[in-house]
């Protein structure tokens, strides 16, 4: 009997080892709160830098459309300041003749025309005979003609295309159908 006392330790043993491994745990659960309140303060700090970062760059972003809608003009407008300056220079003439107001208009003409080219604006035209296109066209009538039906017959007015973008669909008639 005396071996199983022995073998089996007393209450107050049993008692300061629970007390032992729970002083333990407790150190260890309190180790790992520290940690992970670590990790947690940092990720808060990353995640504010990164929001901070966001809004700075959106930020920016608007900064950049509204000086795009601003000035993106600025390269178009100065491309027609020649024109401008040719049209002032033929108004400072006070005794032109007709001829040189020909001339003139129509150099004028060919730097405006320029000038609209280099920013990517082009003239619609259609010849006569071409196959009228809702998309770029516009039928103001439709004429008898001796061609085929559908085609325009004669323009009104020049159309004007920004890219593959209509600006002003070029006004036509078109032949009627026999």
């Amino acid at each position: 009997m005396p071996d199983q006392f022995q073998s089996n330790p007393a209450p107050e043993e049993i008692e300061a080892a629970m007390a032992a491994n729970t002083a333990d745990e407790l150190t260890r659960l309190q180790g790992e709160l520290a940690e992970l309140k670590a990790k947690s303060a940092d990720l808060a700090d990353q995640y504010l830098r990164a929001k901070a970062e966001a809004e700075n760059a959106r930020r920016r972003a608007d900064e950049e459309v509204a000086k795009a809608r601003k000035f993106g003009i600025e390269s178009f407008a100065e491309s027609l300041l020649p024109v401008c300056d040719s049209l002032d220079a033929a108004l400072a003439i006070e005794s032109a003749t007709a001829e040189q107001l020909r001339e003139g208009s129509d150099a004028t003409l060919r730097q405006l025309l320029s000038a609209l080219e280099r920013n990517k604006v082009a003239v619609v035209n259609p010849a006569p005979g071409a196959r009228f296109d809702p998309h770029q066209h516009q039928a103001i009538s439709v004429v008898p003609a001796e061609q085929e039906a559908n085609t325009i017959v004669s323009v009104l007015q020049k159309g004007y295309l920004i890219f593959d973008r209509v600006l002003r669909p070029a006004l036509v008639t078109v032949a009627a159908t026999k």
